[in-house]
């Protein structure tokens, strides 16, 4: 059935007026309501994006936003029998596996037949089995509950089968030949599940570098958290960072209720007035190393400690300066961990890179292949940041590629 649906959304495509192809509209969230109450879709001008992508950035929209809806949905409801534990010690929930579901389904029926590849990091094992019939069940009341909340998506409701086959659909590997999708259904799941930061990034590849980004952050304020997180605003909460090879970065509510703005990373020089973004959980970076690297810098400012990609976000709009990330001993890094973040901050007017000073390779499958940490900041600040953390990674005698 849902190869089915896939051929025929093509087909219904390429019978769609050329000029409405995404080369001058964008589908965006509407307050409007249908009869029926659910929210509706309507159609603006994009602020930017370069044509050979546009109708990719869109498509990445739509399919972020859809799989925000349902991420909402679980972590306001979330239940302890709702959540599983990985052999990386992550939590994995049902939002895990319905964004996932969701994403790639949505993507899928937009492209012909055997020519979407997506590199995602969940797979339908555990749900097949007799234990995992419940939250599969759970994964595919939401997953229409969230299909249906889009008038737009005039589609019968996925079977169970349905779903288990959209979750599977990311399991390519990726590499430096042709175009693949890059998607972590929820980073961050730890501050997902505390009630904090997390993030369904979906980045684009092409021939090995990444060429689009989308980072939906539902719990993200609109406003700067330079200062940290505030327990109490009126700010609007939910962001969407959409970025473009070329085109630069934008900042919108998730919920489609305001107009794109262009963002920039902040162009402080002076790392005495500088600040930055560090993972909030100890055990996703060495916090004393981080602590050297700003010391050596003489930033004085406390770290701004997120969750997630989100932190990409933040400091693509200037709410940090500059962002440290190192990984205990053994960890490998995922490309769905920081494929839409990168090109977020690139697009941005910012670097991102390892502790060699090289660019983050994307283009070697589904793992990082690179030299001690991952370091963002701007252009002016790279030198000087590389230099105390290549200062400090040798006090600390860290293998290099560890």
């Amino acid at each position: 059935m849902l190869k089915e649906v896939v051929h025929r959304s093509h087909h219904l495509w390429q019978c769609f007026p050329r000029h409405l192809h995404c080369h001058d509209w964008s589908p965006v969230n509407s307050k409007a309501r249908s009869r029926s109450g659910r929210g509706s879709v309507s159609w603006r001008k994009p602020l930017f994006c370069m044509a050979s992508y546009h109708r990719d950035v869109v498509l990445a929209t739509n399919a972020v936003r859809l799989a925000s809806r349902l991420c909402q949905t679980v972590q306001r409801g979330l239940l302890t029998q709702e959540t599983q534990t990985k052999s990386d010690k992550s939590p994995v929930t049902v939002a895990d596996y319905g964004s996932q579901a969701l994403v790639n389904w949505s993507l899928a029926r937009e492209f012909p037949p055997g020519t979407f590849s997506m590199v995602a990091e969940e797979g339908s094992e555990d749900l097949r089995t007799e234990a995992g019939a419940p939250m599969l069940e759970r994964i595919t009341q939401l997953v229409n509950d969230a299909i249906a909340s889009d008038a737009a998506l005039d589609v019968a409701p996925l079977s169970k089968e349905d779903v288990l086959e959209a979750i599977d659909w990311g399991n390519s590997e990726g590499g430096s030949n042709g175009r693949h999708w890059v998607l972590d259904p929820i980073d961050g799941t730890r501050g997902f599940v505390r009630g904090d930061q997390y993030a369904i990034a979906l980045g684009l590849l092409d021939n090995g570098k990444v060429v689009a980004g989308v980072l939906g952050c539902p719990n993200l304020p609109m406003g700067s958290i330079a200062n940290g997180i505030p327990a109490n605003s009126s700010e609007p909460v939910g962001c969407l960072f959409v970025a473009s090879l070329g085109a630069g970065t934008t900042v919108e509510p998730l919920d489609g209720s305001g107009e794109p703005k262009r963002v920039h990373v902040s162009d402080v020089e002076d790392t005495a007035i500088a600040t930055f973004c560090e993972s909030y959980e100890s055990a996703h970076t060495m916090q004393d190393l981080t602590a050297n690297i700003a010391g050596t810098l003489g930033v004085k400012a406390p770290p701004v400690r997120i969750d997630s990609q989100a932190k990409y976000g933040a400091m693509a709009r200037g709410d940090a300066v500059i962002y440290l990330r190192f990984p205990h001993f053994g960890y490998r890094e995922k490309i769905w961990d920081h494929a839409a973040g990168a090109i977020v901050i690139t697009e941005a007017g910012g670097e991102v890179f390892d502790a060699a000073g090289e660019p983050l390779d994307f283009s070697r499958g589904r793992w990082l292949d690179l030299d001690t940490g991952i370091i963002a900041t701007n252009k002016e600040l790279k030198p000087v940041v590389l230099s105390a953390v290549q200062k400090c990674v040798k006090d600390l005698k860290i293998p290099a590629k560890h």
